[in-house]
């Protein structure tokens, strides 16, 4: 059984992490599967990926048997395993939804903090759990969570290792959306066709921009403006959408 699956739909393409009975907790090899399914995700023909979870959880963190049976060090075992997919999803080049179906935990609630959208199944619920056994955010923990809900939230919820429904993550802003377990999986499949459907390079540059807006000064990210504009109408897309506006027609991007 792969430890990681790819399917793809049109130009949606779903990466399902894969050891349900474990709650699709980390080992080595589901990052090296994830790696893998992440260089799929480059491909020009993909124009949104949907990151979810197989069986009754999303990601749980790490598999903790593997820290026993190889402890090794941990700040490598980040570095070696964790970081380059970190980066790798922020370097997609197209939007990116974490559709968390059930239980997100420690790395596996970075993991999603670190998708551009999340929508939840009214089952998910949220935990930071690295304070629960001792340790402190990684993976992007402290990074991404404290951009979506502000430093105080933020650092008061990765100190209690308070569980959050579903409802409470919306309520907060961590999640967009939550939908009933029985229609979350068709609901995901319609949000991802929507935003593969959308201009695929002026949503990348939209991520750019947000991505320097943390610590740009306010003339910095209006020069970023200036040249991301620049490029982004240079687009087929672009193009596109005025031809469609002036003729009073729905738009058909292509993602170029």
């Amino acid at each position: 059984m792969a430890e990681v699956e790819t399917t793809r739909d049109g130009g949606v393409l779903t990466i399902t992490l894969n050891r349900p009975d474990v709650l699709n907790a980390f080992d080595s090899a589901m990052h090296r599967a994830l790696a893998a399914a992440l260089k799929e995700a480059r491909d020009p023909e993909v124009r949104a990926v949907v990151l979810t979870g197989a069986g009754r959880g999303f990601c749980v963190g790490q598999d903790l048997t593997e820290f026993r049976d190889a402890p090794g060090d941990i700040g490598e075992r980040l570095r070696r395993n964790y970081h380059p997919n970190i980066l790798a999803l922020r370097a997609l080049e197209k939007p990116v939804l974490a559709a968390v179906n059930g239980p997100a935990a420690g790395a596996g609630l970075s993991l999603a903090s670190a998708c551009d959208l999340r929508i939840a199944a009214d089952n998910a619920s949220f935990v930071p759990a690295f304070i629960g056994i001792g340790l402190v955010p990684d993976s992007g923990g402290s990074f991404f969570v404290a951009r979506l809900l502000g430093h105080a939230r933020a650092f008061e919820w990765m100190t209690s290792n308070r569980k959050l429904t579903a409802a409470e993550a919306h309520a907060w802003g961590l999640v967009s959306e939550v939908v009933e377990a029985d229609a979350f999986a068709a609901r995901a499949a319609e949000l991802a066709a929507t935003l593969a459907a959308a201009p695929t390079r002026g949503i990348a540059m939209t991520k750019r921009l947000f991505d320097a807006a943390a610590t740009s000064t306010l003339e910095e990210q209006l020069e970023l403006e200036a040249q991301l504009q620049a490029a982004a109408t240079r687009t087929d897309d672009f193009a596109e959408g005025v031809s469609a506006f002036l003729t009073k027609r729905p738009p058909e991007f292509r993602g170029s």
